[in-house]
């Protein structure tokens, strides 16, 4: 949907960023929080002392039921780094939070939010970013595509919808005018 590339628009703008995307990288990296829990659940994946994701993938693409086995904890995790983002951006003076949160919805994160920004652009634009990444596949996208709440009703309950399909000048005047709204 152009997230990250919208997030970096809003850091532009003074906010601090939260990435939980990043975020799960961390706890995934050499010696991260969660590789000790996805060695004992998932023994195969860790390698040199780091998730190795293909082969977390090829779990979660196996058994479904594994993807709330991971989310389980990993979730929770996550959190814990955001509380921590916060009180760093508190602490570096910033007025302005935004949480890059892709599973915000599904994940109830929403419940925790002052105001949601929902990034979205039209199902074809989409499906070619997403597709254009390093990696992903039809069914790596068709996966991630089951997880989620539809775009439509993200849009019915956001704050502000940011649409990216539109130029990343249309874009970046929608990031300006949220950023001066909420300060």
């Amino acid at each position: 949907m152009g997230k990250t590339v919208t997030a970096k628009m809003f850091e532009d703008a003074g906010a601090y960023i939260f990435d939980a995307d990043a975020a799960v990288h961390s706890l995934y990296a050499k010696n991260g929080t969660a590789v000790p829990l996805l060695r004992a659940v998932f023994p195969d994946v860790i390698v040199e002392g780091a998730v190795e994701r293909t082969k977390l993938m090829q779990h979660l693409n196996k058994d479904p039921l594994n993807i709330g086995v991971l989310e389980s904890f990993i979730h929770p995790m996550v959190v814990d780094l955001r509380k921590q983002a916060i009180d760093l951006a508190k602490a570096n003076g910033k007025q302005v939070f935004v949480a890059d949160i892709p599973l915000l919805f599904e994940t109830g994160g929403d419940a925790y939010v002052d105001k949601i920004i929902v990034v979205s652009a039209k199902p074809s634009v989409q499906r070619d970013r997403v597709l254009a990444r390093p990696g992903m596949t039809p069914e790596k996208f068709a996966l991630i595509k089951s997880r989620q709440l539809p775009d439509a009703k993200k849009r019915a309950r956001a704050d502000y919808v940011i649409e990216t399909d539109k130029g990343m000048a249309y874009a970046r005047r929608q990031v300006q005018n949220i950023m001066q709204e909420i300060l």
